[in-house]
């Protein structure tokens, strides 16, 4: 693997924070420019239906918990199928007390959902550009989308000098590639090393002239850390 020090994390913040600290803890040199900055939506919330015609709560990220907290008391013992850990974490943070977790991506949690979860509606509060399709993966069930929250491009420069670069979502990426098409794409990429969440965070990529892009083996910011692999010695 090419050795990497210094490593841009483009994720919204909080998220970005807590990424710092992790690559610092494994000896990394984090460079922390966010692509992508997050907002609730306003009103969003009101449009949230009664709670007795729901059965069931899809999260797909801490982020879509954390704008949609504010209704857990009315959902709380709902039972939630979380995409991952972290956003089964959050949702129990949140209040909530059934939470499984699919530990994976949108489609590990639609067949945790078919396999699982009782008849009935379905409601998936989450982004309003969401990265996969829950409805089209769940035909037979009645799935209401809540958008929640909106991810915005910060159309943030590169920094001057990075080793490696993390896309935690394919919507990082079209921002990244968007950058890397208007400043100069091949001295932008040339030398650097992708570590990509997945397939989808990787395609928007592919054009450009990295020295290699790697494809995380689960869809979590350990398997993303373990791309990695270990820190080059400090200069």
């Amino acid at each position: 693997m090419t050795p990497i020090r210094r490593v841009w994390v483009t994720r919204a913040e909080p998220g970005a924070a807590r990424t710092a600290d992790r690559l610092t803890a494994l000896g990394f040199t984090p460079l922390v420019v966010p692509l992508l900055t997050l907002a609730p939506l306003p009103g969003a919330l009101d449009a949230a239906p009664d709670p007795a015609a729901v059965a069931v709560l899809a999260l797909t990220s801490p982020n879509g918990v954390e704008a949609f907290a504010p209704l857990a008391p009315r959902f709380s013992r709902h039972p939630v199928f979380a995409v991952g850990d972290a956003t089964a974490e959050a949702a129990r943070a949140a209040g909530f007390a059934d939470v499984r977790s699919a530990s994976g991506d949108i489609h590990a949690l639609a067949r945790l959902i078919a396999a699982e979860a009782p008849p009935g509606p379905l409601l998936a509060p989450g982004a309003r550009e969401p990265a996969g399709d829950l409805p089209t993966l769940l035909p037979d069930r009645p799935v209401q989308r809540l958008p929640v929250y909106a991810a915005f491009e910060t159309h943030a420069p590169a920094p001057a000098t990075f080793d490696a670069v993390m896309l935690h979502s394919p919507r990082a990426a079209r921002a990244l590639a968007t950058i890397l098409a208007a400043n100069l794409p091949r001295a932008a990429s040339s030398g650097r090393v992708a570590i990509c969440i997945s397939q989808a965070a990787a395609a928007p990529l592919r054009a450009f002239n990295f020295t290699e892009i790697r494809i995380a083996a689960a869809p979590d910011e350990p398997a993303m850390l373990s791309a990695l692999g270990k820190p080059a010695a400090p200069v």
